[in-house]
């Protein structure tokens, strides 16, 4: 087990890739500072995924581009540590990401927060964008992970309007340093609701822009991908990035 998301070999992600009709596809195992109860993480432990990347890649040759990639859980939060993570030289892309709450109210991840009314979906939501602005302006990243993350558990009428200027100053840090932002499709279940995230986005000056469908099953690869094409279209985006060696590769839509 590489991720506390998924318990399936990077080689049924691939088939169901190739099956998918997709031509590449980039691992993004968890790699979280604090642990899903708060508990801070010391390392990450490379070799297990190194083994298995560099087992599978070569058997996709021809039919499928895997890339090794890296989903980072608040590295702002021990810049020695982070450092010395991403100094992998096979490393080809880096999510930022933010899963729990800061570690002064606790480091709980927002899938097991309580929600019971509109106050505490806001106040979560606070504590997420003041971790993402902190992450935003390091080099700890190369996209910005799944922006509208906290609002999958939310059953409550929430909107983002009151973080416009904080969206604004984030998506300006990740623009300035040639970052870029994901759509996350979660599976085909977010697709029209980044429309106004991507715009905001490029009002800022930000181009680079990948898609992720957050598949910790074979089931779920390349759900959404498609539809999230048209909606990056429909933002007035020309083009999609993938990840090479932590260079973005531009594809015309």
């Amino acid at each position: 087990v590489l991720s506390p998301d998924s318990e399936t070999p990077l080689s049924a992600m691939a088939d169901a890739a190739a099956a998918a009709g997709l031509d590449e596809l980039c691992v993004t195992d968890h790699c979280d500072l604090l642990e899903l109860y708060g508990a801070p993480v010391d390392h990450y432990d490379w070799p297990p995924a190194m083994e298995q990347y560099q087992q599978t890649a070569p058997r996709y040759a021809g039919k499928l581009t895997i890339r090794l990639g890296l989903e980072f859980g608040m590295p702002h939060l021990n810049p020695a540590l982070s450092r010395t993570i991403l100094d992998q030289p096979e490393l080809d892309f880096v999510l930022g990401s933010v899963h729990n709450l800061c570690p002064e109210r606790g480091g709980t991840d927002f899938y097991y927060v309580d929600y019971p009314d509109e106050a505490a979906c806001y106040a979560a939501l606070d504590d997420y964008f003041a971790s993402m602005a902190k992450l935003a302006v390091t080099d700890f990243y190369d996209v910005l992970s799944h922006i509208i993350y906290p609002l999958r558990y939310m059953d409550h009428p929430i909107s983002l309007d009151r973080y416009g200027d904080q969206l604004d100053a984030i998506f300006q840090s990740a623009a300035e340093r040639g970052r870029g932002i994901e759509i996350n499709t979660w599976r085909g279940r977010t697709l029209k609701e980044w429309l106004p995230v991507l715009r905001q986005f490029q009002s800022q000056g930000g181009e680079i822009v990948t898609i992720g469908s957050d598949a910790h099953t074979p089931d779920g690869v390349g759900k959404g991908v498609r539809e999230a094409c048209q909606v990056l279209q429909e933002a007035g985006f020309r083009y999609l990035a993938t990840y090479e060696k932590r260079k973005p590769i531009f594809h015309t839509l």
